[in-house]
C-alpha cells in the first residue's frame, strides 16, 4: 500500500489521552499501512516525553513512541526538497504579513512534498500554506 497520510503530533498522541477521540482510533487502524510522520513531530514526542520526570506516565509514553509509532510508521525527513518548498512558502507568507511557526512550516512541507494528507486537529495552524491538502479524523 502507498503512503496517503501525514500525521501532526496532535494526531499521533490521541491514543495517549484518558479518553481518545473515537474517530481517530478508527482511522488510525483504518489507514495504518498509509500513514508517515513527520520528523519534526518525531521530535516533539521525544522532547515531550524527555521533558517529563521518571515515572509511569513518561515510560508508558515511550513505549509507546518505539513499540506503536516507530515500529508501526515510517519516520519521513525534512530534506532538500521540504527546506525548499518551506522556503517559498515561507516567503509568500511573510510578504503578506503572515508569521507561521517555522515547525509548522516543516511538517506542511513534508506532508506537500510528499503529496500526503496532514491529519492534524489544528487545521487553522496549516490552513495559509498553499496547496496543502488537510483532514482533521476527530469528528
Amino acid at each position: 500500500m502507498r503512503l496517503k497520510f501525514l500525521l501532526d503530533t496532535n494526531v499521533v498522541s490521541e491514543p495517549l489521552r484518558p479518553k481518545p477521540a473515537p474517530g481517530v482510533l478508527r482511522r488510525l487502524r483504518k489507514h495504518q499501512d498509509e500513514i508517515a510522520v513527520p520528523s519534526p513531530v518525531w521530535h516533539e514526542l521525544r522532547f515531550g516525553c524527555a521533558q517529563l520526570g521518571r515515572s509511569k506516565k513518561r515510560t508508558a509514553i515511550e513505549r509507546y513512541l518505539a513499540d506503536v509509532v516507530a515500529a508501526s510508521f515510517p519516520i519521513l525527513p525534512y530534506d532538500r526538497a521540504a527546506a525548499e518548498w518551506h522556503a517559498l512558502e515561507r516567503s509568500r507568507l511573510a510578504r503578506g504579513g503572515q508569521v507561521i511557526p517555522f515547525v509548522d512550516g516543516q511538517i506542511a512541507a513534508i506532508a506537500r512534498t510528499n503529496d500526503l494528507v496532514l491529519v492534524t486537529g489544528n487545521r487553522k495552524d496549516f490552513r495559509l500554506f498553499e496547496g496543502l491538502e488537510l483532514a482533521d479524523w476527530t469528528s
